[in-house]
């Protein structure tokens, strides 16, 4: 049923066009953000059929007999959680063989499918993947300006306009999160209390059941060593070593969480101009509030030791401009720079070959000359490649640096620029 009080999704109307030429559309991202709701949503006015899998007599029925639960349905169907009955997939790639008729299946899956080459492989070139995240800001404010990445390309700051700071209402947001249920709970502790049953849930339902991990409490440890480290390096041997546990198993247990949209990891920047950059990824939760909850961490924690909150600060702002691109029509690759000197750029934006963005984020209300240091060393070595350099922190205002270079305020990575 689909709720009145959902709030616009980015992602529908880029379903809506797919739909129209492919015949499989996949639907994936962590339980609880929305897929349901979307696939819905687009289908209840085209005649979809739905089928859940978390719906045990359902499930039964798509494993023992998957020919005939496809083949007994005329009409297009949405097969929810379908990484719960894998034996789907020959099937639906034997009628989409036989008939590719646009927008037959839409699939959703709380799993990253792509990690299982099996299934990827059977639907290779019949299936468009659509990755749904919790709502970005950009979403829940309901702003129909263009999303920030494109306005960064074009460098469209105003500096002549001035903004209010978001100061207590950022770290608000940050700890809150982008889950639509948790933004519905009527107090902090209620909405804690979700994203608590919602982790514990999560890991012992998909986590170690569909893994069959054998160790019941190493996997939240390390989801919770995970949320600790999230904004900085990820380093194997120092988290295997605060587990006792083997590096092997934790990179294991690690790519468990990310196949369940727990964590994502920031690939580092290459370039042939650069020979002396960092090789390791940087580990990201995939939500802020998730992350505050793991950690135990409300506004005013948050607020008072600085350390932490640059670090989920970074994470926050690199997981909305993911959510933001994952609606864009342009297609976006995102990394992280740091080299041996230990200059660092939180994150990177390549639009194309050509096109580069820069974007580094500062938990402050000022910025000076300084700051800018990383951003310009990237820009003296790619030269015009670098379209744009931007320094995100909570200001006041919009102001150019030179060459390229911009202090924005932060509220702008979500809000209409005035």
């Amino acid at each position: 049923m689909i709720r009145r009080d959902m709030i616009p999704r980015g992602l529908q109307n880029l379903l809506i066009e797919k739909i129209k030429y492919s015949p499989v559309i996949l639907i994936h991202g962590p339980r609880q953000c929305g897929k349901t709701t979307l696939a819905e949503l687009v289908g209840k006015s085209q005649g979809y059929s739905y089928f859940t899998m978390d719906d045990p007599d359902t499930r039964n029925h798509a494993q023992s007999d998957p020919k005939g639960f496809v083949g007994n349905i005329q009409t297009p169907m949405i097969i929810d959680e379908i990484q719960m009955a894998p034996e789907l997939f020959r099937v639906i790639k034997m009628r989409v063989d036989e008939d590719r008729i646009p927008g037959r299946f839409i699939l959703t899956g709380s799993t990253n499918l792509l990690h299982v080459p099996d299934l990827a492989n059977s639907l290779t070139g019949r299936m468009v993947v659509l990755h749904l995240y919790p709502l970005s800001q950009h979403e829940i404010g309901q702003f129909h300006a263009s999303a920030f990445l494109e306005r960064l390309f074009a460098k469209d700051f105003q500096t002549q306009h001035y903004y209010e700071p978001l100061g207590v209402d950022l770290i608000n947001r940050m700890v809150s999160g982008g889950y639509p249920e948790a933004l519905k709970s009527p107090s902090d502790q209620a909405r804690t209390s979700w994203y608590r049953n919602y982790s514990q849930a999560l890991i012992q339902r998909d986590v170690l059941d569909l893994e069959k991990v054998q160790s019941m409490d190493v996997i939240p440890k390390l989801f919770t060593v995970a949320a600790n480290l999230s904004g900085q390096l990820l380093n194997m041997e120092d988290i295997a070593s605060k587990l006792q546990m083997s590096k092997r198993t934790v990179r294991d247990y690690l790519t468990l969480l990310e196949r369940q949209f727990l964590i994502n990891r920031l690939p580092p920047w290459f370039s042939n101009r650069m020979k002396r950059l960092t090789k390791k990824p940087k580990i990201h939760i995939g939500d802020s509030g998730l992350a505050c909850t793991l950690l135990r961490i409300g506004s005013d924690s948050l607020q008072n030791n600085r350390s932490q909150l640059g670090h989920i600060l970074e994470s926050f702002v690199v997981e909305e401009l993911r959510r933001q691109a994952s609606y864009d029509t342009q297609h976006y690759e995102f990394y992280h720079y740091r080299d041996t000197d230990d200059d660092e750029v939180d994150l990177l934006v390549e639009l194309s070959s050509f096109e580069l963005g820069a974007i580094e984020v500062k938990a402050s209300s000022k910025v000076v000359q300084s700051d800018f240091s990383g951003l310009r060393k990237i820009k003296s070595v790619e030269g015009d490649r670098l379209k744009v350099g931007v320094l995100l922190y909570d200001g006041e205002r919009c102001s150019c640096f030179g060459d390229g270079m911009y202090a924005v305020p932060l509220r702008l990575l979500w809000e209409n620029p005035k």
